[in-house]
């Protein structure tokens, strides 16, 4: 009760920036977990997918994998597809490449989509801490300045540590929001290095069963 009583205290006393601090943070937190939990669901389907459509491209059965990739809505599915629908009508495996790639451009920005806002919420909520503290600074010098000379010591000293509440708000609240930036910025680098690793592979049975073709 005492630790939830000091949290509203510094809360309250922080002043009026301490309010917009808490916004940029809700709005932080709600892109965050609704980036990680996309993220996440992106992760699952393609590596479900993968499992399902590798064995298929590794014993040639290139019309069920065809078929297993126009069903999905999966990323790696839409990467896959564009591989496979040229797979045979294409002989040169650098233009399967380069549609394989096209595709990837399409996919990246959909799954960096938002992220880059939770880092900017975190600066932010850093720079109106500071921007609270230096307001706070100003009035509390203001008001020292008509104070009683007795008095201006206290006063002055209470008055800083009231303004460094912003200070301290927008540092509590910048920090978890980068670490957090840090962790969807890795997935999603996660995802995109499945993604090419997919296309390499894809791209390497294409070119062997293309070899066996024109050998027979």
């Amino acid at each position: 009760m005492n630790v939830l009583y000091t949290l509203v205290e510094f809360f309250t006393t922080g002043g009026a920036f301490m309010y917009p601090i808490l916004i940029v943070f809700a709005v932080g937190l709600a892109i965050a977990i609704e980036r990680y939990i996309t993220l996440t669901g992106v992760t699952r389907r393609n590596r479900r997918i993968w499992e399902r459509v590798q064995p298929l491209l590794d014993q040639g059965q290139f019309d069920e994998a065809r078929e297993v990739t126009n069903d999905d809505q999966s990323t790696i599915s839409q990467v896959l597809s564009m591989g496979l629908s040229l797979q045979g009508a294409v002989h040169r495996r650098e233009d399967i490449e380069i549609a394989m790639e096209e595709s990837m451009m399409g996919i990246v920005p959909r799954l960096e989509k938002r992220t880059p806002y939770v880092a900017l919420a975190s600066s932010i909520a850093t720079l109106l801490g500071l921007l609270g503290t230096i307001m706070g600074l100003i009035q509390a010098f203001t008001a020292v300045a008509n104070a009683n000379p007795a008095e201006k010591a206290d006063l002055l000293s209470a008055s800083i540590s009231v303004a460094m509440n912003t200070t301290a708000f927008g540092l509590m609240v910048a920090i978890p929001l980068l670490v957090v930036h840090a962790v969807l910025t890795s997935k999603t680098g996660d995802i995109i290095d499945s993604l090419e690793m997919a296309t390499v592979k894809s791209l390497n049975v294409f070119s062997r069963n293309a070899r066996r073709v024109a050998g027979a």
